[in-house]
């Protein structure tokens, strides 16, 4: 089914800021530079933002016009060629914002980006660099002592690292609801089409749309999830005096791409991390929830599975699957002023009709639906009660909880002890997670744009007929999400949320038809490359909450990572106790500063002369709530009426006034993603077309070794990857006896199995990190034997390269085969050269053959003639004919071209 809707490309994606006295102008453009729009910035007011929108679309030439008639405008005398009376401030890329702290208002600036991911064709940026310009000029400013420590603070968020864009791509919204929107009936959208006509005095464009028929194509933008937005402060005093293209929302956390090479067919694995702008902050400032139902470290990852092949969102294939991780919904915190490395834990409130807890499952059921599967990975037994406290609180919400909702729709909770599970020598932690794992994706689904392949069908897995979620005629839908939560939520969280992952990445790859069975097992190409990103992503987030990178890694609970990761660990350790016991109060202020948390005001007190920040974040603790919600039925009626299906994604008259729905030619440039990628019109350099260096499977984790299984999903030995070749004939002929197809594999080898040969594999880790391994003994030259021996070690033979020794002699079977061959090549030849009889004078043994073949398809003998359809005959015809001087008058659908071809390139 074609998608009935496309999504709108922002307008306003280079932008140069132009400096008079008495005002900014902010002229912004699309990548083409066809189309402008101006912003009016006043200098004047020195504590007031006002600025002027007047929402007309210039082009180029007008763009000219206008500026050169300010700079006359503005010269200190008319007709004074010496001085300029407009400056060229900045050029930029996008509005983070505005901020006023004391004295007047700042704009930041988007300065330098960098492509980190294609979706679809939609680009997704990182920032790179900013630029922050204080508006009003020094004749009006009002200086005051403490706006330069405000500005520090501030400029402590660090909007380099980890903050992402696009101009096309909701971020802030899952895959899912992004393609469900855009496959809306045409009724509702049409119902829904906003009176924008006005804002554009475009000539061809009434004309364009009446020639084609109405033959139009909607362009949607949905309004963003606030939550995951991080510049929403920063834009809501201009969210509702300037056009919509001059919102760029941003959001943090991390995206990673890499390319899984299937036999020269490219997939593109993506890994994307929201993390919450709401009670956001650092470890242990920030635990529990507010009182809004707001968890700290709330994070939403999603991994995006797309052929890369074809590079659209109605013909391309799409797979995504999301889930959560979040600090447990409970009011809780640590005291950190008794310098501990871990701090007693202490419930704040009592809470005994969860409202807390209620509040925040209400959220999830309306963006993710139901199930909603918590799984709780804090200590069950201890000698000193510290993470259980946690537990049974958990436990006892979710039981309230689940007393009111419908059997169906009741919150599912898994308490696993995974501690305990590492340090049992009988147990295999990961084996138990992969359990979990088929469990949770079974119940809750994935997204996927396409109907079930017809090898499917025909090889019908019993795993994948067992599978949840919600199945649609264009594909399935994911219906609920996996919760999962320790005390700090990062090192067990990512551990376990990336064995979910790589179980939801073999049913992506099932149901794109890559893969035979939905299985992937270790030490294949696939998942060590997904196993990188999940370390990445790790890491990130770990620094972002807890300030150093993961402690606990995959390769940790496998027990197979090498003697000097200890050491490594230990290091990480310090570095969280330092950030957390030193620098975490002032990342604090300075993330409450940014999201606008605080506002600095005259007269009260400073962000630094707070006891804390409690009262900021806990509304309810300044004033009364005016609504007191049920204690039973503690949802929103209408997230109920819908589950399984999240609320949010629902076709309904509230969801439909959070979109912006226009009718374009299908050949505008705002709906466009074929031209906004490729630019056709634009001589472009290889650097700026691929700029985006993605990791890839076949030259990052393959083995160089030439004959080895090129399949991603081959087993092999944990130290044969792409920058460690086997050298030792033996090792190589383990291998070869190794590899078996990820749908073949045996389970993953006992946990004493793996204690057992970590060793060897922590050996190999220490050689490619430089170090001299303790098993390398000298080699003794002593005699020719040896030395053959090491020469073999060392060079590769050439029978195991090539499959032949050249040195050996051909067998007589050999010779028979070749010298058939020669003669069939022969008679070919002969047979091409004219249509007159065979010669008599042919050698002998030469094989005689007749051109006629018995097979209806196409073969080396025989061509059928190739059908030409009506419609390409008429184009040939008509292609000669204007050889000839005769043209043929030109149709709607040509007119149409040309003039939008004349509009962008002269007008």
């Amino acid at each position: 089914m074609p998608s009935a809707a496309a999504p709108i490309i922002s307008s306003v994606q280079k932008l140069v800021l132009y400096e008079t006295r008495a005002r900014y102008f902010l002229v912004g453009s699309n990548h083409a530079e066809t189309k402008y729009r101006v912003l009016k910035i006043d200098r004047t007011e020195p504590k007031d933002l006002v600025i002027i929108d007047d929402r007309h679309v210039y082009t180029p030439q007008e763009v000219r016009e206008l500026l050169g008639r300010l700079d006359l405008g503005n010269r200190t005398k008319m007709g004074q060629k010496g001085s300029s009376g407009l400056y060229r401030a900045v050029s930029a890329f996008g509005i983070v914002g505005f901020v006023r702290f004391l004295e007047g208002y700042y704009i930041v600036l988007i300065t330098k980006r960098r492509k980190m991911a294609d979706i679809g064709g939609h680009a997704i940026y990182k920032i790179e660099d900013t630029n922050m310009i204080y508006i009003p000029n020094d004749s009006v400013r009002i200086t005051h002592p403490d706006e330069a420590r405000y500005l520090r603070i501030f400029q402590n968020v660090d909007l380099s690292s980890n903050f992402y864009f696009s101009y096309s791509y909701d971020l802030s919204h899952s895959l899912q609801y992004n393609l469900t929107v855009l496959r809306m009936p045409l009724e509702m959208l049409k119902s829904e089409t906003t009176q924008t006509r006005q804002e554009s005095f475009d000539i061809f464009e009434d004309e364009g749309l009446i020639t084609q028929g109405g033959s139009g194509v909607f362009g949607i933008c949905s309004e963003p999830y606030m939550k995951y937005v991080w510049n929403g402060e920063l834009l809501d005093i201009i969210k509702n005096s300037v056009h919509h293209d001059w919102l760029l929302y941003i959001i943090h956390g991390f995206c990673g791409q890499s390319k899984l090479l299937i036999y020269g067919r490219p997939v593109y694995v993506t890994l994307i991390a929201r993390r919450s702008s709401k009670f956001a902050g650092t470890r242990f400032l920030k635990r529990g929830a507010n009182c809004e139902g707001d968890v700290a470290n709330e994070v939403e990852t999603e991994q995006i599975l797309c052929d890369a092949s074809v590079m659209s969102f109605t013909a391309g294939s799409y797979s995504s699957y999301v889930q959560v991780r979040g600090s447990v919904p409970l009011y809780w915190s640590q005291d950190i002023s008794t310098m501990m490395p871990k701090p007693p834990i202490t419930l704040d409130q009592a809470d005994p009709f969860a409202h807390v807890a209620a509040l925040h499952f209400d959220q999830m059921l309306q963006r993710f639906g139901s199930p909603i599967i918590i799984l709780n990975l804090v200590k069950e037994r201890e000698k000193r009660k510290h993470e259980r406290i946690l537990s049974e609180e958990l436990v006892a919400a979710v039981t309230y909880l689940n007393q009111f909702l419908p059997p169906e729709h009741t919150i599912i909770y898994i308490p696993w002890d995974m501690a305990k599970y590492t340090k049992s020598k009988l147990c295999n932690v990961l084996d138990r997670l992969n359990v979990i794992a088929e469990s949770v994706v079974k119940k809750t689904g994935f997204f996927v744009n396409r109907p079930d392949s017809y090898c499917s069908i025909l090889r019908p897995d019993e795993k994948w007929n067992e599978l949840g979620g919600y199945v649609i005629p264009t594909g399935r839908l994911q219906t609920g999400v996996l919760r999962t939560n320790c005390v700090d939520c990062l090192d067990r969280t990512n551990t376990a949320q990336f064995m979910v992952g790589k179980c939801a990445l073999a049913y992506q790859l099932y149901s794109l038809g890559l893969i035979d069975k939905p299985n992937l097992q270790f030490d294949t190409d696939a998942v060590r490359l997904f196993e990188e990103l999940y370390e990445d992503h790790g890491d990130t987030l770990s620094l972002q909450y807890g300030g150093s990178q993961l402690v606990h890694r995959v390769k940790t609970y496998r027990k197979i990572a090498p003697w000097t990761q200890h050491s490594k660990d230990i290091m990480q350790t310090l570095s969280r106790y330092y950030s957390n016991a030193f620098s975490d109060a002032d990342r604090q202020d300075a993330i409450n500063l940014f999201l606008g948390v605080f506002h600095p005001t005259e007269g009260k007190p400073h962000l630094w002369e707070l006891p804390t920040d409690f009262y900021l974040h806990h509304k309810n603790t300044m004033r009364l709530l005016p609504t007191r919600r049920s204690y039973t039925y503690w949802w929103t009626p209408e997230v109920i009426k819908y589950l399984p299906l999240p609320y949010d994604e629902v076709i309904c008259a509230a969801n439909l006034k959070k979109l912006i729905v226009k009718k374009f030619h299908k050949y505008e440039e705002e709906i466009d993603i074929h031209n906004e990628f490729f630019r056709p019109y634009e001589l472009s350099s290889f650097d700026d077309t691929f700029c985006l260096a993605m990791t890839s499977s076949a030259r990052d984790f393959m083995p160089k070794t030439v004959g080895i299984d090129p399949s991603p999903f081959t087993v092999r030995k944990p130290d044969e990857t792409g920058k460690s070749v086997l050298g030792n004939k033996s090792n190589r002929e383990e291998a070869v006896l190794q590899r078996k197809t990820a749908a073949s594999a045996p389970p993953p080898p006992s946990e004493e199995a793996v204690s057992s040969s970590s060793e060897d594999d922590s050996g190999t880790d220490r050689e490619e990190e430089g170090s001299v391994s303790q098993r390398s003994t000298p080699v003794k030259m002593t005699d020719t034997g040896d030395s053959a021996k090491v020469t073999e070690n060392v060079v590769q033979p050439m029978k195991e390269v090539y499959g032949i020794n050249p040195s050996d002699g051909l067998s007589e079977d050999d010779l028979s085969i070749y010298s058939r061959f020669v003669q069939l090549g022969q008679s070919q030849h002969k047979q091409d050269k004219s249509n007159q009889l065979l010669c008599s004078r042919c050698p002998d043994g030469v094989i005689k053959l007749t051109p006629i073949s018995a097979f209806s398809q196409d073969n080396i003998y025989e061509v059928q003639p190739p059908r030409v359809d009506r419609k390409s005959t008429e184009i040939f015809q008509a292609h000669i004919q204007a050889s000839q001087g005769v043209m043929q008058p030109l149709g709607k659908e040509d007119t149409s071209i040309y003039r939008e071809y004349i509009r962008n390139r002269y007008l």
